[in-house]
């Protein structure tokens, strides 16, 4: 999605633009902990329409897409959700896919700014097979609703935490009349940070392995077949430690400013990691994500881009 890209829902009342690489979508739109709140209790939405889509239809997809992410997709059944990543020969996380397959083609949701360089790698794994490959951006869009069943007659990406309704992007303006208490990215990020939930290029850096950011559990099945990167994730795992963890923060309260992305975290005056996402949440006050070296004890105090935080573990030690 290009960066001048601007969402019709937009133009709802009270909307507050993002800020990249959320921009296009609203920051919030009036009142973030309310939207927080309603969207705990299962009432709203999310314009998640600046994230990309990319489709792969093919007789040979399921197949194909199998031999080149970490996740065992040969057999999954139309309407499931799941999620794969794309890594490097070295087994660093390059691409993080949030699938569902229609029982036609498979769909997947990607960062933004990612699909081209996705669809890139993907064609040129095409071979012989009869797999065809589109960045399908420019005709449809993403809204997230806090809901757990599928929506008829729609195409939807259901979890555990709520459903991905994929729409035509003609449509989204009439999906923001005719629907009730838009949220903004604001509330949307509170609540990921929150659930332990990992982001691509906010939980990841050129380097990040599948362990360090808790995708393991997720996005990795363990007992499958060769794919690009296995290597490394067949040694950390069943030989060793990853070098780094990711670890949920709760920051001191009394402090206005939140520590952005990259801001460091020190234990006792040395940096042993760094803010990987901030925000301020309805009932958690200020907390954080935060990648850190392995062997920082867990029960010590932290200073996070200068606030003081302590730790709770996702990725154990």
């Amino acid at each position: 999605m290009a960066n001048s890209y601007r969402s019709p829902l937009l133009d709802l009342p009270g909307a507050v633009p993002g800020e990249p690489p959320d921009e296009g979508v609203a920051l919030h739109y009036g009142d973030p902990f309310a939207e927080q709140r309603r969207l705990e209790s299962g009432v709203g939405y999310v314009d998640l329409s600046h994230r990309e889509v990319v489709r792969v239809s093919g007789p040979d997809r399921l197949s194909w897409l199998h031999s080149l992410t970490t996740q065992h997709l040969t057999e999954l059944p139309p309407g499931q959700a799941t999620e794969a990543l794309v890594l490097s020969p070295h087994g660093h996380i390059e691409h993080a896919l949030y699938l569902v397959d229609d029982g036609e083609a498979t769909w997947m949701h990607v960062e933004p700014g990612t699909a081209a360089d996705l669809v890139s790698f993907l064609d040129k794994m095409r071979f012989m097979l009869r797999v065809e490959v589109a960045d399908v951006t420019a005709e449809w869009a993403l809204i997230w609703e806090p809901v757990r069943e599928p929506v008829p007659g729609r195409l939807t990406r259901v979890t555990d935490h709520g459903r991905d309704v994929f729409l035509p992007r003609g449509e989204l303006a009439e999906y923001g009349r005719t629907h009730e208490h838009p949220a903004g990215m604001w509330a949307y990020e509170a609540l990921r940070i929150a659930r332990h939930q990992p982001r691509l290029r906010f939980e990841t850096d050129h380097r990040t392995i599948p362990h360090e950011a808790g995708w393991i559990d997720r996005a990795v099945h363990l007992d499958k077949g060769c794919y690009r990167g296995q290597e490394t994730v067949a040694r950390v795992h069943f030989r060793g430690r990853p070098p780094r963890r990711l670890v949920f923060l709760h920051l001191d309260g009394s402090v206005e400013t939140l520590p952005p992305h990259g801001a460091p975290v020190e234990y006792e005056g040395r940096q042993v990691g760094f803010v990987t996402s901030s925000a301020r949440h309805y009932e958690l006050g200020p907390i954080a994500l935060a990648l850190i070296k392995r062997n920082t004890p867990i029960e010590v105090p932290l200073l996070a881009g200068g606030v003081a935080a302590s730790q709770e573990v996702i990725v154990p030690a």
